[in-house]
């Protein structure tokens, strides 16, 4: 007797309104991260996401998932702008001070408190976002530097250093009310990256490993 071999169907695709949850969910989490930090609530991250919480739960079982998810999309949405302006931008400079401003825009600095000992920072999904979104960086100061616009002793981490620290809002203060600020002075510490060089920088290049390391040791 023949027996029928079993058709394989294939996993239903989520539905259109489950992904506008799920989309919802992030921009919520990640506005809520960058105002009170990664212990945010995620009942408050529900509710201004406009879902209730057992859909919150339902898409990112624990606080790690979510915080992960969050910080991905951050990076990916910064490489898409990196992407962009390495296709439509003619002058390489133009394509450091366009990625700067998109990752200063997205608070990057305001996750990376959120990666905790207890953060899986090698998780692959994470371990891909990072690796796409430097080797971009990469191209564009290599880019601007073969061009004579910046300044050789200058490495990517101490572009994504800058960014970083200038970013961060002083303590006390609303996100939102320096913004004018923070892109004033991104500008500033941009222009003193250009080529020629007006004084020696102490110290060597800094390399976004020189930076891992740093972190790891705290």
């Amino acid at each position: 007797m023949d027996t029928a071999t079993p058709v394989r169907r294939k996993a239903p695709r989520p539905r259109a309104d489950a992904l506008r949850n799920r989309e919802r969910i992030v921009i919520a989490a990640r506005e809520l991260f960058v105002e009170y930090g990664g212990d945010a609530p995620l009942d408050e991250i529900a509710r201004r996401a406009g879902v209730g919480n057992a859909t919150v739960y339902r898409n990112f079982p624990d606080r790690d998932s979510l915080v992960r998810e969050v910080v991905c999309s951050v990076i990916d949405r910064t490489a898409r702008a990196a992407e962009e302006a390495l296709a439509e931008c003619e002058d390489p400079f133009s394509v450091l001070e366009r990625i700067a401003h998109t990752a200063a825009d997205e608070r990057i600095s305001a996750l990376c408190p959120m990666m905790t000992s207890s953060f899986d920072r090698s998780h692959p999904d994470l371990e891909a976002a990072r690796m796409r979104f430097e080797a971009l960086v990469d191209e564009a100061l290599d880019r601007a530097k073969a061009a004579g616009q910046v300044r050789p002793d200058v490495g990517v981490g101490d572009l994504m250093l800058a960014v970083a620290q200038l970013s961060r809002p002083p303590a006390g203060t609303v996100c939102v009310g320096v913004d004018p600020f923070v892109h004033r002075h991104l500008q500033l510490f941009l222009d003193g990256m250009r080529a020629p060089a007006r004084s020696a920088l102490p110290g060597a290049a800094v390399t976004m490993e020189d930076l891992r390391r740093s972190t790891a040791q705290r």
